[in-house]
């Protein structure tokens, strides 16, 4: 009789300890949290510090009302993937994560109405694909470039909104942001980003195509050389193509005629020469030497094509040289035309007036001159000068929409930008300059920029604005004492070049930003 009652003991014992485990298993419902009055359905939270983590299993729709938090956190609803209806009233939040409402993808009703909102985070309706209804009134929202991403969900959300108006802090001020468009919003801009560094200084910087590949050469006066780059494609980097053995070298200006690449090399001492690229034996070789007696002192050279014939000026700065235009005649390059000595000439600029080619000389000893080739004298003419501009170092010109323009750089006093009104430049704008000694137009795509260097302080890259019609300041570049900028294009990139006369001269790729991302 002992055994059999003691079989039901242990019975028994087995049957309490399962009941003990499948209780310690069953899943406790949450309770409705604190601060937070619950229904069958639904649960409003009133001046809670923190978004619960659990709410009861049946609570679909949920409020918050004054809320003692100012952020909505990553994942803040991920235990709650059943709402179908989620409500802010009357709170103040400095910031929303993109990710805030993660897995609520059967949520169909989202009101942040009145809760002082001037942004939304991109994307912070995604995977929200049951939405309905989303409310947005009675907020701040600045219609700018941080919204544009709201403005194109607009436009392809099947949820409604109610009508919203930007704030007035807004470039879309009192208008609503529901009749916006995507291209309301002008939201590219751009940046020169530091990109590579060389160990050399140097005083004058040109790009230039030859045999289908693009080149970069400088100009080393201390080194005395003229220094050739290459784009690797490999590596990305700019790399040593060749050099020209010089002395206190300050231009070295590529030039190709016929498929022959000429570079003309000016001196300060030594005279000037000019090379010829000897493809076979894959080497420059010297061919001439420019008249020391009419160049004694260059200080730039412009190469240039009119009716078919080439062209280089080198300008000179010597109190008894001459600035003189060089014609070549199939075999080498002969002096065709000098132009006004004595006057120290420190830069010469080719341009097209009217469809008529023109050459500006700068000089330290007058006004800008300006001159007019002359078709049938097959010479350039004086036309004019540019008044009230004394003291101009060098002249650089730009179009844009067909308009002429061009900038007048100055080592003391201001620099400007001139616009052709159909018989004299005329000033459109001025900047302070002092220690300038370029003031380079620079074109790329669509963009037109003005640099402007200092040897006392940052470069200033400004940018032109159509609406106003003039630049503005754009961005600040740390260049020593820069002489000379040029831009080249390889490989779906553009790069501005900068020489430096004190420093390492610097590379800089241009880079499109879009501010809506």
């Amino acid at each position: 009789m002992g055994r059999p009652h003691r079989g039901w003991m242990l019975l028994l014992l087995w049957v309490l300890a399962v009941s003990v485990l499948l209780d310690g298993r069953r899943v406790r419902q949450p309770k409705c949290p604190t601060g937070c009055t619950c229904t069958k359905d639904n649960a409003l939270c009133d001046n809670v510090r923190s978004v619960p983590l659990s709410f009861p299993s049946e609570v679909v729709s949920l409020s918050f009302v004054k809320s003692g938090f100012n952020e909505i956190t990553r994942g803040s609803f991920a235990h709650t993937p059943a709402l179908q209806l989620l409500l802010f009233t009357a709170n103040s939040f400095d910031l929303i994560d993109e990710d805030a409402f993660l897995g609520l993808t059967h949520l169909e009703y989202l009101s942040l109405a009145y809760n002082n909102l001037e942004t939304l985070p991109k994307d912070v309706f995604k995977g929200m694909d049951a939405l309905t209804k989303v409310d947005l009134r009675g907020n701040n929202l600045v219609c700018d470039c941080m919204l544009k991403w709201l403005v194109e969900w607009m436009h392809h959300t099947n949820a409604t909104l109610d009508e919203i108006y930007c704030s007035d802090s807004s470039i879309h001020h009192e208008k609503k942001l529901n009749d916006l468009l995507p291209h309301s919003f002008d939201c590219i801009t751009t940046e020169f980003a530091s990109y590579q560094s060389m160990k050399f200084e140097s005083i004058s910087v040109e790009s230039f195509t030859f045999d289908e590949e693009q080149y970069v050469v400088f100009a080393q006066p201390f080194a005395g050389t003229c220094s050739f780059l290459e784009w690797d494609h490999v590596e990305m980097t700019f790399r040593s193509h060749d050099t020209i053995q010089s002395t206190s070298t300050v231009v070295c200006k590529p030039m190709v005629i016929d498929n022959h690449l000429f570079v003309i090399v000016a001196q300060l001492f030594g005279g000037s020469h000019i090379y010829k690229r000897d493809t076979s034996a894959n080497k420059f070789i010297k061919i001439q030497d420019i008249d020391i007696l009419k160049i004694r002192k260059p200080n730039d050279i412009e190469t240039f094509v009119i009716d078919g014939e080439s062209f280089f000026v080198i300008a000179d700065s010597s109190k008894a040289g001459t600035t003189t235009v060089y014609k070549w005649n199939g075999n080498g390059f002969y002096s065709h035309q000098s132009l006004h000595p004595w006057f120290r000439d420190t830069d010469v600029e080719y341009l097209e007036i009217a469809k008529k080619p023109h050459l500006i000389l700068s000089s330290s000893s007058q006004r800008p001159v300006v001159y007019q080739w002359n078709r049938g004298q097959k010479q350039f003419v004086r036309r004019t000068d540019i008044p009230d501009m004394e003291d101009v170092f060098s002249v650089k010109h730009f179009q844009i929409k067909g308009d002429l323009f061009i900038c007048l750089t100055r080592f003391i006093g201001d620099s400007k930008v001139m616009r052709w009104d159909g018989a004299m430049f005329k000033e459109v704008q001025t900047f302070p300059s002092r220690g300038s000694m370029v003031f380079q137009p620079v074109s790329i795509g669509n963009w037109q920029y003005a640099i402007l260097g200092s040897d006392y302080s940052l470069t200033q890259v400004y940018q032109w604005e159509t609406k106003r019609g003039q630049f503005v300041s754009s961005q600040e570049l740390n260049i020593q004492a820069p002489r000379a900028f040029s831009v080249v294009s390889i490989d779906n990139r553009e790069f501005l070049l900068a020489s430096s006369f004190k420093g390492k001269t610097q590379i800089y790729e241009h880079l499109m930003i879009d501010l809506s991302d």
